[in-house]
């Protein structure tokens, strides 16, 4: 931003802004570590498939691809890989015989596992870093700003695969 920019927005408005953005890139640091070591094992279009079937369950293929941005037709072959790969299966449905559904596999389930506890676990050792009350200050503030800032849609999320 020009320093015309930071004056007109006023001293202490940028300087908070700055905080924020700050605190956001220490935070994407540690999501970018903990997804690492999986995209040593999948691509990140895998990984977002591994992490969307991780939280909704059994998805049908349609759906599943639109979830993504994705063609139906080509997003098939890209799941026959994931599939020989053993990270999903298809299953008939339920509910009609002529829809596939796209399930998780033990060790797609794993990579996504790994990847939220290695996360967990770097964000459990930056809060051991403070003191009792920088944490409790931290953990509240982190608290409000979430509850201004709203949950996001699971779309915007997925991009990064959360």
């Amino acid at each position: 931003m020009s320093p015309t920019g930071r004056q007109a927005q006023g001293s202490g408005a940028y300087d908070e802004v700055e905080s924020v953005l700050r605190a956001s890139r220490a935070l994407l640091g540690v999501v970018a570590r903990s997804v690492a070591e999986a995209l040593e094992s999948v691509t990140l279009p895998q990984f977002r498939v591994l992490v969307v079937l991780a939280s909704s369950g059994p998805v049908p293929i349609g759906i599943l691809a639109a979830k993504l941005g994705s063609v139906p037709s080509t997003f098939s072959r890209f799941l026959d890989r994931m599939e020989d790969a053993g990270l999903v299966a298809r299953q008939p449905s339920p509910d009609s015989r002529r829809e596939v559904l796209i399930a998780l596999q033990p060790k797609g389930a794993a990579i996504v596992e790994e990847a939220t506890e290695r996360r967990r676990q770097a964000i459990g050792e930056i809060l051991e870093r403070l003191d009792r009350n920088e944490r409790a200050a931290i953990l509240a503030a982190m608290d409000d700003f979430s509850a201004a800032a709203g949950e996001p849609a699971p779309e915007t999320l997925l991009i990064l695969g959360l």
